[in-house]
Formats: C-alpha cells, structure tokens, sequence
C-alpha cells in the first residue's frame, strides 16, 4: 500500500514499530500479568473487556534507550511525559534515554480510554510496578554479570551499582540478555520508592520529550495521515442526527468539479451515520467543492424542529415529575425534613449546549490492507469505537486495527470516535480502497457531540437556627454514557443503571443533612444530538448550580461565603474520603478553600462594582477527587453589562503531582475553558442542529480576555488524581458569585452574557427604587 506517512524517527533514535522488534530480536521487555488498568470500574460487558493479557509496558535496548509504551492519547497534554516518569523514576532510568511510544490498538492493552482525567490516576499503579519489575530483573542479572549478589546491588541513572562496580542497563541487556517473569502475586509484592527517594516524578527541571517533535514539524497528526493511493471525501450532512433518510442525489454540478470522482450514500449498519452522502475526489480541494454542489433531497428525522428550549423545558418537566430518574444519594428523612423545615429555598440553574471546536476536525484515513482494515485517526477511546466499526464493516474486531496518531486537540470530542465509520464505509464502498475523510470546520461542527443543555434545580430546607436539614439535588441533560456506552455507566441506590457524567458534582461533600441527588436522562436531548462528554463532563455545569446556590444560601443568612463552606466541609461520615483515592476528604477540600481565600485577599475592600467570588470542587468524580478552590476577582460595567474577569486566584490538592510543568499547564488551559464557557461560549439548538458552525459566530475566549492567573498546588504524597478537568470546574461559579458580590445580581444561566447582566441590572435598580 505504500509508504505510511506517520511520526518519522530521526536517523539516531528507532521508530516505534522498529523498536519494538529491535527490542524483541536484540533485547529485552517487561512482561508481567496484571489487573486491568481499569479495575477500579466496573467494566463486565464494556467495550473492548476481556482477559488481561500479560502486557509489555516498557523496553531497554542494548543501546540502553528505553522504551515506554503509552495507551492513552496525547492531544497536547505530554501525556507520554507523565506516565513515562511513573515507569522510569520507579526503574531508576536515565531519563535522557527515555523513549515514548503511542501504540496502536491491540486486546493486549486491556481498556484504551483517554478522559477523565483517569490517565495518571489509572496508570499509577500498574506503572509503579512495572517500574519495580523492570529494577528488580535489571538488578539480577546486572548482580550476575558484576559477579556480586543482588542485595549487595543499588540502581541509579539506569545503572546497577556495587561499590566501585557499576554496569549500564544497555550493558546488562546486550551481554546478559536477562529474561524474568513475575505473577500477579509477585507484582503485588514487589518493593515500591517512598516518597523520598523519587528523583524524577514531580522534578520540575524536566521538560516534555514530545516538545522537539511538535514545534520542528515532525509530530504526526491525523490529519496528516498519507498512503499511496487514496482518494479524498467530505460529507455531505443531512438535516438531522438521526432518521434521516435519502430520497435522492443529483451530482449533476459536482461532476464539473475537476477531480471529483464520485459519490457514495453511506449505509451504516451500526446506525451512527443516517443520512449520509459523501463525495469522493481526488484532492481534498475537489471533495470540498463537489460536497457542496451534490443536490440531496432527504426526508428528515423526527427531530428536525426541536428547539434549545424545548430540550431545557423537556429536562424541567422530567424534573417536577415523581418518577423516573436514578437515585444517586437517597437518605432516609428527606421528605421528612422539608415538611418540618422553618423555611426553604428553590433555584433553578441553567447551561447552554457548548460545542468542542477542537483546533483539529475529525478526519479519518481507512483502508484494507492483508484482510485488516486499518483506521488511522486520533482517537480517546479505541476501546468504544471498535466493537462499532466491527458492527458497521461486518467483520469481527480481530480484523481491523487502530493506528495511533497524535491529537490536534480532543476536549472529549475524539472519546466518541463516530467520524471513524464513513471513511470505513466509503472505503469499504471502494473495495478497500484508502480514504482520507475530513470534515470541514461547519461540517465538524453540524456533527458535534456537544454537551448537552441541563437543568438543576436545588431544594435546602432549614431549622428555625438556619442550620441545613435536607438538600434535594436534581438533574436533567442528555447522557453521553447512556447513548455511547451504556455498559460503562453506574447504579444509583435504587439499582438502576445512571450516566456517572451526566451528574457527578451533583453529589457533592459538603454536610447537609439528608441528602437526595436524582439523576435524569432527557431523552429528547438524547434523540436530538448524540450528547458527547466534553471537557470536565458534568462537574462543568453541576458545579455552577451547587456552588452558586450554597453562595445564595450564605448571603440570604447573612454567613461569609468563605466560612460558610469551611463550616459545612467537616470531613464527616461520607464525606471522610477512604483510601487511597480520597483520603482525608472534605477535609483536604476545606484546605484548599482556605488557602485559595487567603492568597487572594478574601475580605478586603475592593473598588466599585468590583466583586471577589469563591468556588470550590472536587474536580472530577467522588471516587479520584481533585479537590480545588478558586476566587475569581471581576469587575461589571454597568453601562455595557460586560464582565472582565481580571484575576483568578487557584489553589489545587491533585496529591502526588507527577509533572509539574504538564499540570500546571493543564490547570491554566482547564479554567481559562471554565472561563471561556461562563462569559463567552455556549450555542443553541435551532431545527435540531446546532446553530453556530464557525467561529464567526461561536465566541470562545480571545487572548484579550485573559486574565492574571494564580496557581498554587498543595504538597502531598497521596495518590495522585486527575488534572486535565478538575481546574474547569469551579471558574463559573466563582465569577457568578463575584458578579453578585460586585453588583447585587444573580445569574442563574450559562454563559452569563452582557445582554443578561443588563437585564439582570435593571431589574434590580427597579427592584430599589421601589
């Protein structure tokens, strides 16, 4: 087929797939039986789960240049850095022979998912031990070959060490050809670094070793994906998600297009793409042009005059309704406490569909090849799509591949690899000819799985001391889960399987009382568009109703909002957190609020119509807290409703911080999208799709708009948790309650436009002059 344009090794370093035979043929890799990489979940049934294959993580050269193999995608956040460091501190390596290596997908990887922010909080362990592993069989053979007993044997800067003596880890490779296995009983035993002595994961001096590669030019991206032959398409989109079904084509216009070839009316048998019509050219030029003169007449789907509104009113009603929905927390003595409460209070929060707008569009390149069908394309989740290709190409999973590629951006998008199936099908319509499919900006965006609107309303109920009895949480959006990966999704107390993303945030660790959280799917969200997870999932918009109401509780009971947290953030029952991933609890969450007050001047006076706001979450998900606080510093014009936000003030308990450039880069890139969704961006459903397809009309955060940004990351050796979400979370409601603190409004709905301020304004100025 040709030569693969994919990422070029350099003449003195091997390439990926090179090595690894090098490494076979000449030297040595780690094997070892572990548990899933995703043990924590509860993964019976999910996509791509099986046996655990003894699983090759790491390899030394004779040349003593290792090798870290890396399942989880690198759309910008050195991903390969961090979990290399794990695996290579752990080993005693020399970091300048450090190697990474992207892989492609394969069952012996077990799960291959990248969101979450699970990358290094799931790698930790399994790493660690392989790190352990790869010492423990270097250091007998290195023992054997020093003529000295390996307990008489140290490692250091990818040596072993007996005195005087000292041999090199390529030395030990290319002489001893050491070989050693270790079972799953042996793995657990195995000597683990303390804290103390890791000299590699958190060193600050460290740069990332994909740096080289991204800024000369010879990082790879799927949108550079090239191999001899192949033809170009672009689709031609229909008018609704889902149902569409074409009537007829008339290309008539397009075959004046120099270079177009034909078109191809995709039949998917997985059901993902209805509707769809491609045109196939010769340069991606001509497909561009002759998509846009193919004539399609189709009949759409039943969704095509759905409107933003409706959804949100949809999620409403499902919410004043009894029945239906999951429970999440179901205590004893809710109803109880509101029926005897002295006083209560009700708010309803509101968000706005956000799109991704990765930097990249979604592409695909796929052709058979050897009866495989290979897929080249950047991809979160290889583990999802691939039981959906299969269902799509009617081939069983075994026979088809997923070639690795570096991410020009993912944001969640790429979890949900359905831009993979019409390049499949187009090129299966070829006979298995190579296609290069791109979606254009619009197009990208026309397929978005964007997140969904949402409602949250907020019930607290009080004694006649004001102290909190009961709070009742509910939700309503479209769940991701649910529609792409039900297996994944979890049980409330009632049993009933809910969509983790959709919700988490909702369960917050606060003390209060009794506490109902009620999780609904919106199914005419879910028939509408294909609700996608996208950056912080869920805590993006759960945080800004639980944050935002425990604001107005403070104020509405004249409490300061620093205190008032830090009263309720006792680290209680179960808010105690539990090892290894939570421990310490609300407690470490109170930590943060109170250093996060503290650096930002929480209390002092500020000029006019200037408000400081705190926020504070657990980043992600109960079960791998992050805990973070922030104070936002804005001020409001109120002559123009504009919000500047001038300074936001972080202060982040991730535990172990593994690199400390990457999560310091990860927290800056994660508020400022916080920031970006609170003021700036946010679309609408109109007919069924979405309305904004460019960036014309999409007004995502410009550089202008970025404000001074204080990060501080708390000391610690806890287990570390995730980074890539977590600084989201909390940015929209620290900015809604600065609003409120500067001028007196509450804003309720997200993004938080001039226009809404304004309005918001006047009604309080005729609110007080009355």
């Amino acid at each position: 087929m040709g030569k693969l344009g994919r990422m070029q090794a350099s003449p003195d370093r091997l390439s990926r797939r090179g090595f690894l035979m090098t490494a076979v043929g000449a030297g040595v890799m780690f094997g070892f039986p572990a548990a899933r990489a995703a043990e924590q979940f509860p993964t019976a049934g999910l996509p791509g789960d099986g046996a655990f294959e003894p699983t090759i993580w790491c390899a030394i050269a004779p040349d003593g240049a290792i090798s870290v193999n890396i399942i989880r995608a690198e759309m910008g956040q050195h991903i390969g850095t961090a979990l290399a460091r794990i695996i290579a501190d752990e080993m005693d390596a020399d970091w300048t022979r450090v190697k990474i290596n992207y892989v492609d997908s394969d069952p012996k990887w077990g799960l291959m998912v990248t969101g979450g922010s699970w990358s290094v909080w799931m790698t930790w362990d399994v790493f660690r031990q392989a790190g352990a592993a790869a010492r423990v069989a270097l250091t007998e053979a290195g023992a054997h070959l020093l003529g000295v007993r390996p307990d008489q044997c140290t490692t250091r800067d990818g040596a072993v060490v007996a005195g005087a003596k000292n041999i090199t880890y390529g030395d030990i490779v290319s002489r001893g050809r050491p070989t050693r296995s270790f079972t799953p009983d042996e793995m657990a035993k195995l000597p683990l670094k303390p804290a103390t002595e890791r000299r590699l994961v958190g060193n600050g001096a460290l740069k990332a070793l994909d740096i080289p590669a991204k800024t000369d030019g010879t990082a790879i991206y799927g949108i550079d994906a090239k191999v001899e032959g192949m033809v170009y398409a672009r689709p031609k989109m229909p008018p609704t998600r889902y149902g569409a079904k074409i009537r007829s084509v008339d290309d008539s216009a397009a075959r004046t297009v120099k270079g177009y070839l034909r078109h191809i009316e995709i039949d998917d048998p997985s059901g993902t793409v209805q509707g769809w019509v491609v045109a196939i050219a010769t340069s991606y030029t001509a497909a561009i042009r002759a998509a846009d003169l193919l004539k399609v007449e189709w009949t759409p789907g039943e969704t095509a005059h759905v409107s933003e509104k409706e959804v949100l009113d949809h999620g409403r009603a499902q919410i004043g309704r009894q029945d239906g929905g999951v429970y999440v927390f179901n205590d004893d003595g809710v109803d109880a406490a509101f029926t005897a409460a002295a006083s209560t209070i009700e708010r309803e929060y509101t968000c706005a569909s956000v799109m991704h707008y990765q930097l990249e569009p979604t592409n695909a390149l796929a052709f058979e090849k050897d009866g495989i069908f290979e897929i080249h394309a950047g991809n979160q989740w290889q583990s999802l799509i691939l039981p959906t290709l299969a269902k799509a190409l009617g081939r069983p999973e075994d026979r088809i591949v997923l070639r690795t590629y570096l991410l020009g951006g993912g944001f969640g998008r790429r979890l949900n690899g359905d831009y993979m199936i019409p390049a499949a099908l187009a090129s299966q319509a070829l006979g298995g000819k190579p296609v290069k499919l791109i979606l254009t900006r619009s197009d990208d965006m026309q397929f978005d799985s964007f997140r969904s609107p949402s409602v949250q309303r907020v019930r607290v109920a009080f004694d006649k001391a004001q102290a909190i009895t009961a709070m009742d949480y509910q939700a309503a959006a479209g769940w991701p889960t649910q529609v792409m990966a039900a297996a994944f999704m979890s049980k409330g107390v009632d049993g009933k399987p809910y969509d983790q993303f959709a919700i988490a945030g909702g369960d917050h660790w606060y003390d209060v009382g009794a506490f109902r959280v009620r999780a609904l799917s919106n199914d005419l969200a879910n028939r509408t568009f294909r609700p996608g997870w996208l950056r912080s999932v869920s805590p993006g918009w759960t945080s800004w109703g639980v944050e935002s109401v425990w604001d107005e509780i403070a104020h509405l009971h004249g409490k300061d909002a620093v205190q008032f947290r830090l009263d309720h953030l006792t680290g209680k029952g179960r808010n105690a957190g539990q090892a290894p991933d939570s421990v310490g609890g609300a407690r470490r969450q109170a930590a943060v609020v109170r250093r996060a007050a503290e650096k930002a001047g929480w209390g002092q006076p500020l000029p006019k119509d200037t408000g400081l706001g705190i926020a504070t979450t657990f980043g992600q998900e109960r079960g791998m807290p992050t805990w973070i606080a922030c104070c936002a510093l804005v001020h409001v014009d109120r002559a123009t409703g504009i919000v500047h936000c001038r300074k936001l003030t972080i202060v982040v308990d991730a535990g172990t911080i593994v690199d400390p450039d990457g999560a310091r880069a990860q927290t800056e890139g994660a508020a400022l999208w916080g920031l970006s969704m609170a003021l700036f961006e946010g679309s609408e459903i109109v007919n069924g799709l979405p309305r904004d397809r460019n960036l014309d009309t999409y007004t995502p955060l410009r550089i202008a708009d970025v404000p001074e940004m204080d990060i501080e990351f708390i000391a610690s050796t806890e287990k570390p948790t995730g980074l890539g979400e977590p600084g989201t979370t909390p940015i929209a409601p620290a900015i809604g309650n600065a609003i409120f603190n500067a001028v007196g409004v509450r804003m309720r709905h997200l993004p938080v436009r001039p226009a809404d301020v304004l309005r918001a304004l006047t009604r309080h100025d005729d609110a007080e002059s009355t």
